[in-house]
């Protein structure tokens, strides 16, 4: 079996969203004929119809609809390839972002902010657990990920860490469940939401140990958007930064316990050294969101 003629694959590309045969041959500069040749050799090629014929319009088949897709998808990888190579300011190839999936939905929007509605700039975020990003980054599907802890030396690959924030943890939740005088009372008497995220944890039990109370955690809880709506629930106590509820306390709705539990937690932008980095990934690892 011959392999595809992307050629073809164009001609039927262009006919395929101009929906007429004679529009796309004036355009291109080629005659009614030679295209309709070039469509017939590519429906060939699949052994199926592309088009029907309805009026004067052409219409997609269902194998038409999905050549169209993947032809979408092969054109615009080629234009991305040109924009990253050309460092192109006028055609930007998309920001590739992969975060932790228990990360900050908070912490990802303020990093992101900056490159938000900016024209010419498409953002695809990548959620997962950081073994599946890493490996996505070192084989240069992300362009960062976003995570709350430098990751180990690979042998075969350079991360690179950048501090963008470190934030203090803090205890945090409706009004009527901080009438406590001491931190210890609450950390003993207030059912407690604790993240799965191991700064936190780790940090958490060593605060409970340090104060030799047996606290009452009713949630464990690996992605810090449930973190918040339990918090928001009133179910418990929220040990979590505070960028994670930011809302919610700017509203009143959340308070945050005055007391300093000696947990913080860092968020860092990993790399790695590329020759063609994105071209807006400069200006968004120098921000400062301490």
């Amino acid at each position: 079996m011959s392999d595809l003629n992307y050629h073809h694959l164009r001609y039927f590309h262009a006919v395929a969203h101009d929906g007429n045969l004679t529009r796309t041959a004036e355009r291109l500069n080629l005659s009614q004929s030679a295209l309709s040749s070039q469509i017939k050799a590519l429906e060939e090629r699949f052994g199926q119809k592309l088009f029907d014929r309805v009026g004067r319009r052409l219409e997609l088949t269902e194998v038409g609809r999905i050549a169209l897709d993947h032809a979408d998808r092969i054109f615009g990888t080629g234009a991305e390839l040109l924009a990253t190579l050309n460092q192109s300011r006028e055609t930007r190839p998309p920001l590739r972002v992969g975060a932790l999936s228990t990360l900050s939905r908070n912490f990802q929007l303020a990093f992101l902010r900056p490159v938000l509605g900016l024209d010419e700039v498409d953002i695809k975020l990548t959620s997962g657990n950081a073994e599946r990003l890493l490996d996505m980054l070192k084989s240069l599907a992300l362009d960062v990920v976003l995570t709350t802890q430098v990751p180990a030396r690979d042998a075969h690959t350079e991360f690179i860490a950048h501090r963008i924030s470190e934030q203090p943890v803090g205890l945090h939740g409706v009004p009527e469940r901080l009438q406590h005088g001491s931190l210890k009372s609450l950390l003993k008497n207030e059912p407690l939401i604790v993240p799965s995220d191991p700064v936190i944890r780790s940090g958490f039990d060593s605060l409970v140990v340090r104060l030799g109370v047996e606290p009452r955690v009713v949630a464990d809880v690996d992605d810090m958007a449930m973190v918040r709506l339990l918090a928001r629930e009133g179910v418990g106590l929220a040990i979590a930064p505070a960028v994670v509820l930011a809302d919610e306390i700017a509203s009143g709705l959340l308070q945050t316990a005055p007391y300093d539990l000696r947990i913080n937690e860092a968020f860092f932008a990993v790399t790695i050294p590329r020759s063609f980095p994105h071209p807006l990934l400069a200006a968004l690892l120098k921000q400062d969101q301490s």
